[in-house]
C-alpha cells in the first residue's frame, strides 16, 4: 500500500523518525505492539522497520531508522533520498515479537535503535495497566531516541543507562532478581547487547518461555568452510550448483527462478521455501528449533545444505 511521509524528525545525529500516513486518507491497517512493516525503497531494496507508536493509532505509523555506517543501502537510501511529502510503498504490519498473553508484569530492555518496538510495547502495557520497567542503554545522552516521548509518558518506568555516565550503570542482578511465571522480559538492540541481557536473565533463573527478543541484524556466520551443494527444483528437472561464495537465493535468481527476498539475513521469513528432500543447514533466526528439526523448509537467503543435494518446491 502507498503511504506519504507526513513528518520527519531528527531524533539523534544518526536516527530519524518517519511519520507515515495513508496516501488516500483512509485508516491504516491495525497492528499489535512489536510489529514491523516492509518498506519498499526506490533503490529496489526491501527493509523491515519496527512500528514505534501506540498500536491503537490508526491514522499513522511511526518508524525509527538508524543511518548505519555499514548500511547495505537501505538506511542510507531512506535517510538521503526521501523527504516530507514523498510517497513510500509499504507492506501491512507483521509481528514476530508480540507481548506474551500471560504477561502480568514486564521488564523491557532496549539498546540504541532497539527502542523502536520496545516503545510501542511500553505504550500498550501502560494502556493495559500492566506494571513494567523500561531500561534503555545508549553510549551518550545525545544518542537517546524518542527522549521526549519516554520522559513525558513513562517518567515512572524509564531508566536510562548511559555508557559515559557511570552513575547510570545498570545493576542487572537487582533488576532481574525477581523471577515469576507472569513476569516476562523483552529485549531489542544489537546482537551482543541482547545476548548479554538474555545470558544475565538465564543466570538469574528466568526460563526460556519468559524471554523474548527481536533481531535487527543477523549474527555473523563463519563462511570459510562453506561447500558447494546442489539444488533441484521440483518439477523443473534442473540442477543448480550453489558455490561456497553464493547464497542459494543468488544461485536460483541467476538461473531464472523467482525467489521472494527482503532482509537477506534470515530474520524476516519472506523467503521460506519448502524442502522436499535433503537436509538443510539452517542459519536463519526466524524459525524455531522445533521448525528447524523438521527439515521441511529453509531460508535460501542465508541457509545452506548439510546433504549434497536439496530438492525444493518453488510452486
Amino acid at each position: 500500500m502507498d503511504v506519504i511521509i507526513n513528518k520527519i524528525h531528527q531524533l539523534t545525529p544518526s536516527i530519524r523518525a518517519f511519520e507515515l500516513i495513508s496516501a488516500n486518507g483512509s485508516a491504516l491497517p491495525t497492528f499489535v505492539a512489536g510489529a514491523h512493516i516492509d518498506v519498499h525503497l526506490k533503490n529496489g531494496l526491501i527493509r523491515q522497520y519496527s512500528l514505534s507508536n501506540c498500536c491503537t493509532e490508526t491514522h499513522r505509523y511511526v518508524i525509527g531508522v538508524l543511518h548505519d555506517e555499514n548500511s547495505r543501502g537501505g538506511s542510507r537510501c531512506i535517510h538521503t533520498e526521501y523527504k516530507e511529502g514523498d510517497r513510500l510503498e509499504i507492506g501491512e504490519p507483521r509481528n514476530l515479537f508480540e507481548i506474551h498473553p500471560t504477561t502480568q508484569r514486564a521488564v523491557l530492555f532496549a539498546g540504541g535503535i532497539g527502542i523502536t518496538p520496545i516503545l510501542s510495547m511500553a505504550y500498550r502495557l501502560k494502556q493495559q495497566h500492566i506494571p513494567f520497567e523500561l531500561h534503555y542503554f545508549v553510549r551518550t545522552h545525545e544518542m537517546i531516541a524518542f527522549y521526549g516521548n519516554l520522559t513525558e509518558h513513562f517518567a515512572e518506568q524509564i531508566h536510562f543507562h548511559i555508557q559515559d555516565q557511570t552513575e547510570t550503570i545498570c545493576d542487572m542482578a537487582t533488576v532481574l532478581k525477581e523471577v515469576a511465571n507472569d513476569r516476562h522480559l523483552y529485549v531489542c538492540g544489537p546482537t551482543g547487547f541482547m545476548q548479554f541481557v538474555m545470558n544475565s536473565a538465564e543466570q538469574a533463573g528466568w526460563s526460556e518461555q519468559q524471554l523474548h527478543q527481536e533481531h535487527f541484524v543477523a549474527q555473523q556466520t563463519d563462511h570459510s568452510e562453506n561447500e558447494t551443494f546442489t539444488i533441484e527444483v521440483l518439477g523443473s528437472n534442473r540442477k543448480i550448483e550453489v558455490q561456497p561464495h553464493q547464497t542459494a537465493t543468488q544461485a536460483l535468481l541467476e538461473n531464472g527462478f523467482d525467489v521472494p527476498v527482503s532482509c537477506e539475513q534470515g530474520i524476516c521469513g519472506t523467503c521460506i521455501t519448502r524442502v522436499v528432500e535433503g537436509i538443510p543447514d539452517h542459519r536463519d533466526m526466524f524459525m524455531t528449533d522445533e521448525e528447524h528439526a523438521l527439515n521441511n523448509q529453509f531460508t535460501p537467503c542465508c541457509s545452506r545444505a548439510k546433504s549434497k543435494t536439496l530438492v525444493i518446491d518453488l510452486a
